[in-house]
Formats: C-alpha cells, structure tokens, sequence
C-alpha cells in the first residue's frame, strides 16, 4: 500500500485478536508504527507516545467510561487523529461520537486496507489544517489571540481552553471574518456533512464558545447572531469610545436555546 502521509505511529485500543492481528500485519507492511492497547490509557500517555491516529473499539470500554473518555481524548489532543473501528452501532452512536471530536467511525467487520486509507485521510486533513496555520501565523481581533497550529485562542496569554470542536467552530467563522454564515454552512464546514433538520447543534455550541470567550474578554463580543440566518464573526468592543472605535448601535443580544445536541 502506497501512503503519501509517510511513515505513521497509530495506536489501536482493541481486543479483538483475530482484527488486531490483520491489522498489525499490514500496518507492518507498510511500515507504519503501532501499538495495541488493551483498555482505557491516560491522556497523558498517549500525548507521551507522538502518535498521529488513534483506532478506538468503543465495545472494549466500559459504558458508563466509554463516551467521557473520547471526549476527553478529542478535547486534550486536538491534533491526533481519532478513527472509531467498533461492531454494530445505531445511527445515535456514530452521530454522538462524531460530534464528541471523532473524525471517522468504521463499522466492523471491516477490511484493513479500508481503516488504512481511512487512517491517511484523518492524517492528511490535520497535517494541512496545521501547515494552513504555520503559514497564516496566529489571527489576533480584539483582545483575541487564535492560533491555528495549537487548536487554541487565547487573551493575554490565558488560554480560553476550547475544546478542538470548538476551535474548529471559532475558526470556521474566524476565517470568513465579516461575513455571515447560514448555520447548514457552519454545519458542514465543522461536522463535514449536511445538518438533520431540527439539529441545534451548532447554536449550543456558539453558546458554548460565547461564555468561555466572554469569560476571558469581557468587554468584546466576537460571534453576532443573524436570526433565522447564521452567524457573523465581528469582533466589537462593548465600549466603542474607550478603543477608539466608531460608536455604532448596540445590537440586540443573542439568547441561544438552552438545549444540548440531541443524541438520538
């Protein structure tokens, strides 16, 4: 197999022998590094490993660990790649796991090859939206500090800790700076596919990013809601007159429902 993301370190959290075993000999192959883990590892152990992808057989954890643990995982470490490679899941599952920070999930039975190339992709797409970063240098608006290569935004030093979810979410709008975005855009630009109608996903997690950026820099508002519409990345300061800004009129606040993304 043939990869043009070179040589790549991949843990797998499994237990299934018969898949582990397939997998390893390829992944040997093609020359790629791995390591098989058995059960739910710290965060910091798997920062302390450099790997680029992590393979997750959600079945071999337990429930009540299973969903907090990926969150965790996807918050912590914004640049791996998480492939969810598990057995017979419902829609609710694959969409609950993608929206906690998974890139890709995989039913089993499943070929290696497939995971592979899945693998590459999640890879790629990280490696570019990295360089995209290193290139453009961090964007500072406002009191605001975003810096791409560290999935991060800080104010004056003190990170707002986003979770990658949210970054992605702050970036998207960041990088259209002005300009309003249809939710269905905002949608597809951070989850990767069309919104289900009725979903509010997106309007929780604005909501979510207002408060910690609000936290931080209380005297700027960042994100404007276009009812019925989408949303404006502008940062203003509540006070146009103490940064010399032109006095404009104040915009109505935006309450966002109070609800959370539904799973099911």
């Amino acid at each position: 197999m043939s990869s043009s993301t070179g040589t790549l370190r991949v843990a797998v959290l499994d237990r299934d022998g018969a898949f582990i075993k397939v997998l390893g000999n390829r992944l040997d192959a093609a020359g790629w590094q791995h390591r098989v883990l058995g059960g739910i590892v710290p965060v910091e152990e798997l920062v302390a490993m450099k790997i680029n992808a992590l393979v997750l057989d959600m079945s071999v954890l337990p429930p009540e660990e299973a969903w907090p643990y990926l969150e965790r995982v996807c918050g912590m470490l914004p640049g791996l790649g998480v492939i969810i490679c598990t057995n017979e899941s419902t829609v609710a599952q694959r969409v609950r796991g993608l929206r906690l920070g998974a890139d890709d999930w995989v039913a089993k039975p499943c070929h290696p090859e497939e995971v592979m190339a899945r693998i590459e992709a999640v890879v790629r797409r990280r490696r570019r939206r990295s360089s995209d970063g290193d290139e453009r240098g961090p964007l500072v608006v406002g009191e605001l500090e975003i810096r791409a290569d560290q999935y991060q935004a800080f104010v004056a030093g003190r990170s707002a800790d986003l979770t990658r979810r949210e970054f992605e979410l702050l970036q998207a709008l960041a990088d259209a700076q002005g300009s309003v975005i249809e939710r269905g855009e905002v949608y597809r630009r951070v989850w990767g596919y069309e919104m289900a109608h009725g979903d509010r996903s997106v309007d929780v997690f604005i909501r979510k990013l207002r408060i910690k950026l609000e936290q931080l820099s209380p005297s700027w508002t960042y994100i404007h809601t276009h009812f019925g519409i989408g949303y404006r990345f502008d940062p203003e300061p509540l006070d146009p007159s103490a940064s010399g800004a032109p006095a404009s009129a104040p915009a109505a606040p935006a309450a966002e429902p109070a609800l959370e993304p539904a799973d099911a």
